[in-house]
């Protein structure tokens, strides 16, 4: 736990699919091994306390308990801008800032898949898990986080299970694969090019054999990895070096590769056209940041579409995921009230520890007197004695902690929990204790008209 801090608050800074154009989200997009460094660098800074980045194709968004709002939003800001090297008045029109309540049920829309592209697809879920692990394992969060994002884990796993939200899955590589279905009727009979080896290309490959594609060419930098994929879903790999070759042959050509910058531009694609006689061809980029150049879209016969375009294709299927969306988003009500309650209930943590370092105490000290009143007793007689001890010392405390955390709930809390101080003849310094937790948890479980802009 955080020492010398007076207040305590979640925030949500980020931007998205929705409002954001594509050319400003791919100027803010972490790669995975840039986002573990810019989580340790981002709780380096000023007010800072925790901090977990979500970056995928349609998001950018850094979580983050701050000590101070503005001072907070500023630093993350301002990080943002040095870290990509990019002027704030490009990108701060687009951020959305969210706080505590606000803040907490956005991450939990997000994860269920709620505020997707496509309504309630799951790698969303995984996507934010990961993110949490890998915060975790560079020690970017603590015991808010901790929780928060271990409940909203838990949650999004189980109404994907008992509601019908990702039912008929439409990923961003479903939609396209679907695009082309409805474009050509039929694909079994296309020759088709994958470029790029990674999760969104092995999607587009289910999709692909699914829907009945036969004549499939896997490219990527990796022959290896192409090989992999070739060999799951029955194509045939190539190596990079013949990715202009493979595709005058092609009839569909999707794209989702990890490059920084477009891996196909206008000139490359009117010289492959130039040798497929002007046929049309279907070109789908569904990476971000863009493997093919936007120029291309001018080129005669040639059918262009990334991540923006595919968005009006979402709204099929979407019909039962719809109303079960609007189940979840109750239980999510509940959730970040649950979360709240939390929260103010560690406001009693300097009791239950005091309680239970002294109950346990006495336990100690009432077992070494009983050993050196009955030296002769076995290991077995030992381990059963100090086994039942801390059973009714357990047994004992139940009541008290649960009567603890009730009285943190409760406008007079303070009172209520120094009352226990008292009762069990505890430090009276945990009096202090209390009231600073009181004060430092009071900002995050209560919500307050101070807004961020």
């Amino acid at each position: 736990m955080t020492l010398g801090v007076d207040a305590m608050y979640v925030i949500k800074v980020g931007i998205n699919h929705k409002i954001t154009p594509i050319d400003i989200r791919e100027s803010l997009t972490f790669s995975e091994n840039e986002a573990e460094a810019a989580m340790v660098k981002l709780n380096q800074q000023e007010s800072i306390l925790e901090n977990v980045i979500l970056s995928t194709c349609n998001r950018m968004e850094i979580y983050a308990v701050v000590d101070h709002l503005h001072k907070g939003n500023d630093a993350i800001t301002n990080f943002l801008a040095n870290w990509f090297q990019i002027k704030k008045s490009t990108f701060t029109p687009y951020l959305e800032v969210l706080k505590n309540d606000k803040a907490v049920k956005h991450l939990f829309y997000v994860i269920t898949g709620l505020h997707s592209m496509v309504l309630g697809e799951t790698q969303i879920l995984g996507q934010v898990r990961n993110a949490f692990l890998t915060a975790q394992k560079h020690h970017t969060t603590k015991n808010i986080f901790n929780e928060l994002f271990k409940r909203a884990i838990t949650f999004a796993k189980r109404v994907h299970k008992h509601t019908k939200v990702s039912a008929k899955p439409v990923s961003i590589s479903y939609v396209a694969i679907e695009l082309l279905k409805d474009t050509l009727e039929s694909i079994n009979d296309k020759n088709i090019v994958v470029i790029g080896a990674g999760e969104m290309s092995e999607l587009a490959l289910k999709h692909l054999c699914s829907s009945g594609a036969r004549n499939i060419t896997i490219v990527n930098r990796t022959f290896q990895k192409a090989q992999k994929l070739a060999d799951i879903f029955k194509g045939h790999p190539a190596p990079i070096e013949n990715m202009l070759k493979v595709m005058q042959d092609a009839d569909i050509v999707i794209t989702s590769t990890g490059a920084t910058s477009p891996i196909l531009s206008k000139q490359q694609m009117l010289d492959v056209q130039k040798n497929r006689q002007q046929r049309l061809l279907y070109l789908l980029d569904i990476a971000l940041p863009r493997d093919i150049d936007a120029d291309v879209k001018a080129i005669e016969n040639i059918q262009l579409y990334d991540i923006d375009d595919l968005q009006f294709v979402v709204d099929k299927n979407l019909e039962t995921r719809k109303k079960a969306a609007e189940e979840i988003k109750g239980l999510i009500q509940e959730e970040v009230r649950a979360f709240k309650e939390w929260i103010t209930i560690l406001s009693a943590v300097p009791v239950l520890a005091a309680l239970q370092e002294k109950a346990f105490a006495i336990q100690e000290k009432t077992y070494a007197s009983i050993l050196r009143k009955i030296p002769r007793l076995t290991e077995r007689e030992k381990e059963v004695l100090s086994k039942h001890m801390a059973s009714i010392v357990n047994q004992l405390l139940k009541t008290p902690i649960k009567q603890a955390k009730k009285s943190a709930l409760t406008s007079s809390a303070e009172d209520s929990l120094a009352f226990f101080v008292d009762v069990f003849g505890l430090d009276e310094t945990v009096k202090n204790d209390i009231s600073k937790h009181i004060d430092r948890y009071h900002t995050l479980s209560h919500s307050s008209s101070d807004e961020l802009g």
